[in-house]
């Protein structure tokens, strides 16, 4: 029997294109956004959520399109599903051109390798061996504090992540007069690379001072290190820090043992990229404990429950839930990164949008974990925001150390770092605001306190709080 025919034709599929992707207002010839991101570059980037769509176009420089990624699904596809297709992009690349081929600035292959190569400095084994090193750091800078007298806490926390990089890295190999120069040195380039990142390529050609300040800091620290390393290749000894681990890697493309060169590049990044956020996310975590007594109160009873009257231990660390969420806390609220970048390769898709190859992608930590949308009463400290044992707030827009392949390599090491340095601080000394007593970020090569200054009680002998 034939079947009645339809009069009803098939309906055609209409393709719908994607809204073109807006463009930031402000944009200058020869400049893009730089004047902006010089003014108030944290104020600026964080505009841009409340005023555009999941992705926006600003201009970093002349001739190149760069988007940042807003919306937090898209920025997990980036860094995720995008992630072995993508380069690094500008901030890394520049990272690469001023401090050195690094496993933080490697691509591709390139990065595989290198991550391989220095994974074995990040294992737990090894950093099991750490703690004892970083809390007896702790325990002598805090014997230098003077109580009752105002401290430095962020110069503080940036010499105490020095100390603890020198013991763990160098172990004994640079004297007093090495070290303190070195400290310096890394001072001045840490704060120059996130201004290079930023500003167009030209400017760090010209003549000006802090060009040659930058420079020469650069390369009295690469000199610093290049001194440790043949020392130690020439003792021939194993002092068990990172360094002689390094000094036993080899090449995966040569089967060569690492160059000093080679060396000299990882240790630097690493110490520019290590060094500093620790000492902000330390600095940021005293602050908000000294703003919150409650939250003090809790972590001094954990501590006090775990580890009675012993001191803190690579076994602990497990045993400290609400400690890990003050860290984790911290990190949504203040987190360090405030643009990191990543470029196509090839014609990309990304979310309805086609994006084209040599396009970089940016996005923002800061501004995402402060996010109203996904955080609410984002800028109230709450270490109870999830249940013990989760992290705060979505899991797709919690991002402390990125994620996909390139996820920060040193995460659990700085993670120990952190509790172990904080775990042993407070238990020594209550550190106090000012009455009314407000910290403003700045952005930096990260985001980290514009001043801090706190007086420090000694919590052990509440005499000395009376008579300070």
């Amino acid at each position: 029997m034939e079947r009645p025919r339809s009069n009803r034709r098939d309906t055609p599929v209409t393709l719908v294109a994607p809204p073109p992707i807006p463009r930031a207002a402000g944009s200058l010839p020869f400049l893009g956004h730089a004047i902006q991101l010089m003014r108030d570059n944290l104020g600026f980037i964080a505009a841009l959520r409340t005023s555009y769509g999941p992705v926006v176009e600003i201009t970093l420089q002349p001739g190149t399109r760069t988007l940042v990624v807003q919306d937090p699904g898209l920025i997990r596809t980036m860094l995720t599903d995008l992630g072995p297709s993508l380069d690094k992009g500008r901030f890394f690349e520049k990272m690469g051109q001023l401090l050195g081929d690094s496993v933080v600035t490697a691509a591709g292959q390139t990065h595989v390798r290198k991550r391989r190569q220095l994974q074995p400095a990040f294992a737990r084994e090894r950093i099991d061996r750490y703690v004892d090193t970083m809390r007896g750091e702790t325990e002598v800078a805090v014997d230098d504090w003077a109580v009752g007298r105002a401290l430095d806490v962020r110069e503080a926390m940036v010499g105490l992540s020095l100390n603890m990089l020198a013991k763990t890295v160098f172990s004994g190999s640079l004297d007093e007069t090495a070290f303190r120069r070195l400290r310096a040195d890394l001072s001045v380039v840490m704060n120059g690379v996130g201004a290079r990142v930023m500003l167009p390529d030209w400017v760090e050609r010209l003549p000006l001072p802090a060009n040659r300040r930058f420079t020469r800091a650069r390369d009295a620290v690469r000199a610093t290190i290049d001194r440790a390393v043949t020392g130690l290749r020439a003792s021939g000894h194993d002092t068990g820090d990172m360094l002689s681990l390094l000094l036993r890697t080899t090449d995966e493309e040569t089967g060569r043992p690492l160059t000093g060169h080679q060396i000299s590049s990882e240790i630097l990044t690493l110490a520019v990229a290590g060094t500093e956020t620790t000492a902000s996310v330390l600095s940021w975590t005293l602050y908000e404990l000294a703003r919150n007594p409650d939250v003090e109160a809790k972590v001094l009873a954990e501590l006090d429950d775990v580890l009675g009257g012993r001191p803190v231990a690579f076994d602990d660390l497990g045993r400290l839930p609400y400690l890990r969420r003050v860290v984790d806390e911290t990190l949504r609220l203040h987190h360090t990164g405030w643009l990191v970048t990543r470029r196509t390769v090839t014609e990309t898709r990304l979310g309805p949008w086609t994006v084209p190859a040599g396009t970089e992608l940016a996005y923002c930590q800061h501004a995402l974990h402060r996010d109203p949308a996904l955080f609410p009463d984002p800028l109230r400290f709450d270490p109870d925001r999830r249940p013990a044992g989760d992290r705060p707030g979505p899991s797709h827009a919690f991002l402390p150390f990125g994620a996909g392949k390139h996820k920060c390599i040193g995460d659990r090491f700085a993670l120990t770092e952190l509790l172990t340095a904080v775990a042993t601080i407070v238990r020594r000394v209550r550190l106090e605001l000012a009455p009314g007593q407000t910290v403003r970020p700045v952005a930096a090569a990260t985001v980290r306190p514009r001043t801090l200054s706190m007086t420090v009680r000694d919590r052990r002998n509440p005499a000395a709080h009376a008579a300070g």
